[in-house]
């Protein structure tokens, strides 16, 4: 039986309708790292080095996809929560229709930038070319992986979150396949490790579009779509949060290579890389989670459904309490496997990143928690708040922690900077929480 956004959820609902999402996220950060794995075991240390350096900024650059697919999929859920299922459809095609079009303007400007930016990153030599070579080449598939985030969401949007997973499936499939015959069997480098990455891009955001303009069993469906500019800037303020966060998190991703710079050389930014892998696989969860219950939490706002909102809430704190402390446990046992996965071949690269992976598990505590809460307030159409938890969260308290924890700790600071920067922003998503309480009546 179809599970449907009106209905009431019980654990077991809950879960059944949110695992699609997890899953997706999951496996879509999986298919992320299959680029790292097989450069650094096929191609070589800068080349792996080259990956991880370039790929803050070329995440800034896919933004545009988690704001209208977040911020728009609160729209479009409120609106059906209405009773308005035509203007849900045409606010849905004009958001996709957009977005093609801002994506396409924004890789271009990427590709043309691509060598300054890194350049004034600090990259220099070899890893300036590796860079320019390998992100140029993904850049022509930024259009796809923005429709492919921006669908993530308006699956679920449209009570299909399978489909979700399934076109996830098809376009991580696509990658492992192209990234082993392109690096693994065939002689093409990092060059066909950054064109298996844009093949299943473009498999990624294809398949939606060819769904949703065919018709089909969903409650959306691409079609004429009318321009509405107020609910386009409510839809971009709405998901401000989720764009601030994205292209915070890339920034500081940045910082965080500066510094390993300059406190440990190249191997820093390598065992940076390989914690970032590992943080994508585990913070999946979390944001498969929101994915999945943001458009029924958007849902019962629009329908006054104020139990169901405080279910909700309750059930939340529950599944994200007990998930964050089995992450702490699973990524301490796991820290040394998952390492050798990437520096098996270098000794002090793999002591240096299995130490900080002892120290960064325990940022899995509060990351969910700081990641829900974030969620719920756009879910709510509270665009200002969840921008205020994700701009504090991701930019503020990181770069605060990044430059200050170092001169005290040395390069263990680094790693412990993420641990306090989520300890933080779990407190004041909570802070959040209880003081709009009387305003949403979720509590």
């Amino acid at each position: 039986m179809q599970i449907q956004l009106s209905d009431h959820f019980t654990y077991k609902k809950l879960l059944r309708f949110t695992m699609p999402s997890i899953a997706m996220m999951i496996f879509t950060s999986i298919y992320g790292v299959v680029d790292g794995f097989f450069v650094s075991n096929f191609v070589g240390k800068v080349e792996f080095t080259a990956v991880n350096f370039i790929m803050p900024f070329l995440m800034i650059l896919s933004t545009v996809g988690f704001m209208i697919g977040t911020g728009g999929g609160a729209l479009i859920g409120k609106t059906l929560g209405e009773g308005d299922n035509k203007k849900a459809n045409s606010l849905f095609s004009m958001f996709v229709y957009i977005s093609i079009a801002l994506a396409v303007v924004i890789a271009a400007v990427g590709i043309a930038v691509l060598r300054p930016v890194s350049s004034l990153l600090g990259a220099e030599g070899q890893l300036l070319d590796d860079c320019v070579r390998y992100g140029r080449i993904v850049l022509m598939g930024l259009p796809f992986f923005t429709l492919q985030m921006e669908f993530q969401t308006f699956y679920v949007t449209a009570e299909k979150p399978n489909l979700g997973l399934y076109t996830t499936l098809a376009a991580g499939i696509s990658n492992m396949v192209l990234d082993a015959l392109f690096v693994g069997v065939l002689p093409f480098g990092l060059e066909g490790a950054a064109a298996a990455t844009a093949a299943s891009q473009a498999v990624g955001g294809i398949i939606p579009l060819v769904y949703f303009a065919r018709p089909n069993s969903s409650i959306l469906k691409l079609g004429k779509a009318k321009y509405d500019g107020q609910a386009m800037l409510r839809a971009c303020t709405n998901g401000s949060s989720e764009l601030m966060s994205n292209i915070s998190m890339s920034l500081v991703g940045m910082l965080y290579n500066v510094q390993l710079l300059r406190y440990a050389g190249e191997d820093g930014v390598a065992a940076y890389g390989v914690l970032m892998y590992v943080n994508m696989i585990f913070l999946a969860v979390f944001i498969g989670y929101v994915i999945g219950t943001a458009p029924v939490v958007s849902f019962h706002y629009g329908a006054g459904n104020h139990q169901e909102l405080k279910s909700l809430l309750k059930k939340s704190f529950v599944i994200i309490g007990v998930s964050s402390v089995a992450m702490v446990l699973m990524s301490i046992v796991l820290a040394k496997p998952l390492s050798m996965l990437f520096a098996s071949s270098h000794p002090d690269l793999l002591a240096m990143t299995v130490r900080g992976f002892y120290i960064f598990s325990f940022s899995f505590l509060f990351a969910g928690l700081a990641i829900f809460g974030s969620s719920f307030f756009t879910a709510l159409n509270n665009g200002l708040i969840s921008a205020v938890i994700s701009f504090l969260r991701t930019l503020v308290f990181q770069i605060a922690a990044v430059m200050l924890l170092p001169l005290i700790f040395g390069l263990d600071g680094i790693w412990i900077s993420i641990v306090v920067a989520e300890l933080a922003a779990a407190a004041l998503s909570v802070a959040f929480i209880f003081a709009r309480k009387n305003k949403y009546h979720y509590l």
